[in-house]
């Protein structure tokens, strides 16, 4: 009896998903015919979903049955909100095997409960609750975010509302940026910039708990990369600064 109640449940179950759907596709259509614009955008997204579940989900069963059940994802990793740099895409990342945050100019701000208490719980769930293995921050090349940074005016006035105010955080690195590099051009001097935040966003990262308990019993480790678009590089480097970084081509 009881198995034939389960069996009804999932049958309801069933035709209510179904319904659902036709009422979803209703939506769809009056979405499209109120902005004619979006119908490629709809498409694209329908289609990217029925590609991945044909192509993953539904080939690897077991492995989302398992993720259902609760995610260990390995890596902890910062990037920029920039469209041509995604994670998953240029490392291979599978569901499951990164916990993301990206923001503008893939900065980490220092620890701070007020002020950056969004970025301050994303670390502490990654490390205190998931216990990531690796915290990796990848910069990339032609950063808008460290484009606005480098053109911040000396006298700290700002033209957005949220976004100067944002890159702010990563003043330390341009200060040193000009200090030592104030001889070449505002191209050259963003290129180093966009590797040097990533330094700072590491050595801000050393100013949580739980990041610095991770470094000293040895279960987590800090690490930068670089991601060049324009030339198909990765560069991958430790947080102690003095390694050389590895180049993959």
């Amino acid at each position: 009896m009881a198995e034939r109640s389960s069996e009804v449940a999932v049958a309801g179950m069933t035709r209510e998903e179904k319904v659902q759907d036709k009422i979803d596709e209703a939506e769809l259509e009056k979405i499209i015919n109120d902005s004619p614009g979006a119908s490629e955008a709809i498409k694209q997204i329908k289609d990217g979903f029925k590609q991945f579940k044909t192509n993953e989900f539904d080939k690897f069963p077991d492995y989302y049955t398992k993720l259902a059940e609760g995610q260990s994802p390995k890596f902890l990793v910062f990037t920029c909100s920039d469209s041509r740099v995604c994670p998953s895409n240029i490392l291979s990342f599978r569901p499951g095997e990164a916990f993301m945050a990206r923001n503008i100019a893939n900065l980490v701000p220092p620890f701070n409960q007020v002020r950056y208490s969004g970025v301050g719980a994303v670390i502490e769930y990654a490390v205190a609750e998931l216990k990531v293995e690796i915290i990796l921050v990848i910069g990339h090349s032609r950063c808008g975010g460290i484009k606005a940074l480098m053109s911040l005016p000396e006298d700290g006035t700002t033209s957005y509302d949220f976004i100067h105010d944002w890159v702010k955080i990563g003043l330390p690195a341009k200060a040193k940026v000009k200090a030592e590099f104030g001889n070449l051009s505002d191209e050259e001097q963003r290129a180093i910039c966009e590797r040097e935040s990533v330094n700072l966003s590491l050595e801000n990262l050393l100013t949580y708990p739980y990041v610095r308990d991770g470094l000293a019993n040895k279960t987590l480790l800090l690490m930068g990369g670089y991601y060049d678009f324009v030339k198909g590089t990765f560069s991958l480097w430790g947080h102690n600064f003095g390694i050389k970084p590895f180049i993959f081509v």
